[in-house]
Order: C-alpha cells, then structure tokens, then sequence
C-alpha cells in the first residue's frame, strides 16, 4: 500500500531539489534541467510548500540546504536512481520477466555463461541482466534478485543454492618450473601470486602437505583473471580453482607444481534475499540451475 499521495512531491520539484544539491547552485540546476533559474527556484518554493518543511538557508543570493533537506535529498537521490533502473529493465523487455543477478566475474564468465545459452532457450521470457560484484551486498539498497556467492553460507538474510566445491591447484609457466618440484615446501623459493580477498590459500595449501603455521608472502591480484595471466607469463605460481584453467593445462601453459588439486576454504552459492516474495524469473533461474548442478 502506498503512503498517503500528500506525502509524495511532486516529480519537477524532487528534480530541482536533487540537482541543486548535487550541483550546489539553483543557476547550475537550472542549466542542467534546461530551465530557467525562477523556474527552479518556484520549483523549490512548491516543494516547501508541499513537505511544510523549510529545506533551505537562504543567504544574500546563496542556498544552502539544512541538513535535514541533505538527508531527505539522499534518500530522493537513491529513489529516483531506482526509477530510472525499473524503467532501463522494461525498456530492455517490456514482455517483463528480467532477472537482476550480481556475479563473480571469474566464475560467471567460466561457469556460468557457458550455460546461459541452456537457460535462455528454456527460458525466453526472461531477460538475465549480469553484473559484477566481489563481496557481498545489501539486497534492499539493490535492484538485484539473486548473486553469486563464494564462501560459507556467511550472507545474513539471504537463501542458499549450493552450486560447486572449488578445487585450487598449484601450478606456474613451465619456463618458471621446469619439472614438478620435490618438495611442498620448495614453493617457498618461487615468487608466488594470490588474491587480495583470499590471502590465507597459500598457508591453507603448506597445511595441506604438512607444513602448517606459515603464511608466505605473494604479489596481490584482486580477480582470477589477472593473476591466471600473470602466472601465464611467469610473475610466480598461484593456487587457482580447476575449473578456470582446464583450457591452460591442456595447452602447456601452465603446468601443476607439486600435488594434486586440494579443496578450497569455501563454494559457490547462489543466494538471494529470504524476505521478499519470489518472482517468477528467479523461482525459474532456481529450477534451472538446480537441474544444471544435479542432471
């Protein structure tokens, strides 16, 4: 049920308020709305008018807005920002049926899209729109429905779809390692590579062959993309999921260091939000991947 329409300004004046706040002078607004400068500041009056709220300190020909109006323009700001992704969603299928998903980019380029093809041609009422984002969000501040989620089941609020165990291996540019090496401990002696956001892999992997409490220092990568390019043209070795560097293996540019492929600390999830209602095209993108992960 909506609030009470005395409660909702009306359009023009919210665009004025927004634009004066942002560009920090009603002449500036003016330009950008293509209006005149009275123009805008009757929008201003209306809009006072309308909240029975005075948003601005006015001195000599200068506004300043109070900062209450500053908090209200923030909230204007975020809703009008939302306006404008509901109406680019139904101009891209007005039929309806899109679906929003937050992805990770090593996974969704590697895993996911691949697949998309399936999903679409089961699926051709509904439009997928894709996104990157590397770390977990808040749904509500978001047009997203659902995101992909790497590991443990650590997202508050959210429902979980278990989709892959990761598996890391340790590998290099053969002109790095010539042949595997004979000892775990002997990656010690290379340059090695890891993720910003998973610092902890190397150490998780000398555990893993019996050298525990150590954790080796690495050049930085924030995406698998990048540091799988570095390792291509020998920077130093890197513990990367398997699924990414099938092709690599295969064609000798990369090779396995020491060991088999051990699992990672976490998996890939799709999570999407417990408290709001589902909608048809994510109850679908669930059945879908459901029978994707379980054939």
């Amino acid at each position: 049920m909506l609030v009470s329409r005395r409660y909702l300004p009306s359009m023009p004046s919210l665009l004025a308020l927004e634009a004066v706040d942002r560009l920090g002078s009603a002449s500036a607004a003016a330009e950008e709305l293509n209006l005149t400068q009275g123009a805008v500041s009757r929008q201003l009056q209306v809009l006072e008018g309308q909240l029975g709220v005075a948003l601005f300190i006015r001195e000599k020909h200068r506004l300043r807005l109070t900062q209450g109006a500053r908090d209200y323009c923030r909230e204007v700001r975020r809703m009008l920002q939302g306006i404008g992704q509901a109406t680019l969603t139904l101009r891209a299928n007005p039929g309806g049926g899109a679906l929003n998903l937050a992805i990770l980019p090593a996974f969704g380029m590697h895993w996911l899209a691949p697949r998309l093809a399936r999903f679409a041609g089961q699926h051709p009422e509904v439009t997928v729109n894709l996104s990157t984002r590397l770390k977990p969000f808040a749904f509500e501040t978001t047009q997203f429905d659902a995101a992909i989620h790497y590991g443990r089941q650590d997202w508050p609020g959210v429902e979980y779809l278990p989709l892959m165990q990761e598996e890391m291996l340790a590998v290099a540019a053969p002109a790095l390692v010539a042949a595997t090496l004979p000892r775990a401990e002997d990656v010690l002696t290379l340059p090695l590579l890891q993720l910003e956001s998973r610092t902890g892999d190397w150490g998780r992997w000398l555990a893993h062959h019996g050298l525990p409490g150590l954790r080796p220092p690495a050049m930085l990568f924030d995406q698998f993309a990048t540091m799988m390019q570095g390792a291509i043209h020998g920077l130093g070795a890197a513990l990367m999921p398997t699924f990414l560097i099938e092709r690599d293996l295969e064609a000798g540019r990369l090779v396995p260091i020491f060991g088999g492929p051990i699992a990672s600390a976490g998996s890939y999830h799709l999570v999407w939000p417990k408290e709001s209602p589902a909608r048809a095209p994510l109850v679908s993108f669930r059945t879908w991947l459901t029978g994707e992960i379980n054939p």
